[in-house]
């Protein structure tokens, strides 16, 4: 019997289960897909059932594929900030409104307000109120829907709702913990100063325990669910963003990782809590101890590019390969789109503008301009966005010499070349391509015992690709494209509020 890990990431679009032998290797992999909720304009609910039940469908059929393997402890990973309410039984109290839900403005302010400004927000949770965290979706159930704030006895992330219907555990971890604006990330505790301000109580929120440390054990039900064994250990695992960061090696000081999922960021760890003055990057602890990241967000990323391709290519649905598609015909058009600049705020934007009423937009159109020049448009877009956040690591002392590329962004040569010659940055990839899921089934091999330390499971798992270097004088066509994009902000935001 071959033993391996299971890691599970709770996504936006779908829920992904991989097992993992002891030398990294891959032996199946399976991907339950989900639907998203947007009643109104800027809201974004999933209902946290849904990540149960494909969750439950993942694992089952990731077990199908490779019979016979046991699972010797689970990791899960999960999209952040994600809210979901849980009554004194265990009960979904209404669908979770997600890290791209827009909704909570007013109670961002009422949080500044009530914790004594910004600089006060900085110092006790090392981040600033923003409508994605979870305390401001709090304050909205409260404020919006009271009778069913009344009932709410538990407040939980989304990978760990799914943990808790695993084995009954209520318990979280620091690198989740981090992005509810209710956690002291220099200090790694809840912070009771900012709950008291607000008049949130503690009781709502669950124990925290390390990335890597067994939170809890299936349960027989939860084990009939899965058709995992009884008592199989369930490890505190991390936010995606973060054990996306592990699945890939970027675990020390000096590494760096651009990501391009449903959205996309730019993570930088470092060992003390760096915080940005202007709160326009976010400070979240990592999957391991004593290390912290630094870490620009865009809302809209691979999802910036899901939808030009679903709503504006609608020609392409047959094709086996729409994406590869639409990068050949941006390949065809020169640096800079023909003038072409694509804003990817579809859902409001995070770094550097904090703004959730941002919205997208497509500037510079002429009738010389066809579909090729879009798509090119869209993908220097989200580079020229990730852009923004790789110069604010530069501010912060955080510059990177290379950079690690993961998600959809790293699949695609031609995207790889573009994001270097947008950043002026050698780029890689490395051996595993499974995101978030591997970096969860790693910290459930250190929870095992199978490895001392993540860092000690990254260097023995993962190998890196030749770097890729931009060509100097393509960096520099990309500035007077990059300097247009800056400068056309403006147009995003409503000229009334």
């Amino acid at each position: 019997m071959t033993d391996v890990f299971l890691g599970v990431d709770v996504g936006t679009s779908g829920v992904k289960a991989i097992l993992v032998g002891d030398a990294g290797d891959v032996a199946a992999e399976a991907t339950t897909p989900l639907g998203m909720s947007t009643p109104r304009p800027g809201w974004a609910e999933q209902d946290p059932e849904d990540w149960w039940r494909a969750s439950v469908a993942s694992i089952r059929d990731v077990l199908a594929k490779r019979p016979g393997v046991r699972v010797r402890s689970v990791g899960i990973s999960g999209q952040m900030h994600s809210s979901v309410f849980l009554d004194r039984a265990g009960a979904v109290v209404r669908p979770a409104l997600l890290w791209c839900d827009g909704r909570t403005t007013a109670q961002c302010a009422e949080i500044t307000r009530r914790a004594g400004g910004e600089e006060r927000l900085r110092d006790l949770v090392s981040n600033p109120a923003l409508e994605g965290f979870t305390l401001p979706k709090v304050l909205w159930l409260r404020e919006e829907e009271p009778e069913a704030y009344a009932r709410v006895a538990t407040v939980l992330l989304a990978k760990d709702f799914v943990r808790y219907r695993l084995t009954g555990a209520i318990a979280t971890e620091p690198s989740d913990a981090s992005g509810t604006l209710m956690f002291d990330v220099a200090r790694g505790r809840w912070s009771d100063e900012l709950l008291a301000a607000v008049d949130v109580p503690r009781a709502l929120l669950p124990d925290v325990g390390d990335s890597a440390e067994v939170l809890g054990r299936l349960t027989a039900e939860g084990a009939a669910a899965t058709g995992l064994p009884r008592d199989t250990p369930v490890v505190g695992g991390g936010a995606d963003n973060a054990c996306g960061a592990a699945g890939v090696g970027a675990v020390a000081p000096g590494e760096a990782v651009a990501s391009w999922g449903t959205s996309g960021t730019v993570l930088a760890p470092t060992a003390r809590p760096v915080v940005d003055p202007w709160l326009r990057a976010h400070t979240f602890r990592h999957v391991l101890p004593r290390t912290w990241y630094v870490m620009g967000v865009v809302l809209s990323a691979g999802g910036a590019f899901a939808w030009f391709r679903d709503q504006l290519a609608r020609e392409l649905a047959g094709d086996p390969a729409p994406d590869a598609r639409l990068d050949q015909e941006a390949a065809a058009i020169p640096r800079g789109a023909g003038g072409v600049t694509f804003l990817p705020y579809l859902q409001g934007e995070r770094t550097p503008h904090r703004d959730a009423s941002m919205r997208g937009a497509f500037l510079g159109m002429s009738l010389a301009h066809g579909r090729a020049h879009l798509t090119r448009a869209v993908l220097e877009g989200v580079c020229f966005a990730l852009r923004d956040s790789l110069s604010i690591l530069g501010e912060l002392g955080l510059a990177p010499r290379t950079l690690l590329l993961t998600g959809g962004g790293a699949k695609s040569a031609f995207v790889r070349r573009m994001q270097a010659e947008v950043y002026g940055l050698p780029v890689c990839t490395v051996n595993r391509e499974e995101g978030p899921a591997y970096g969860a089934a790693l910290l459930a091999a250190v929870g095992a015992g199978a490895f001392p330390d993540l860092a000690a499971a990254a260097r023995a798992t993962l190998a890196r690709s030749e770097l890729e270097s931009p060509d100097p004088a393509a960096h520099r066509e990309y500035d007077a494209p990059y300097a247009r994009f800056r400068a056309s902000s403006g147009a995003a935001r409503p000229m009334v509020r």
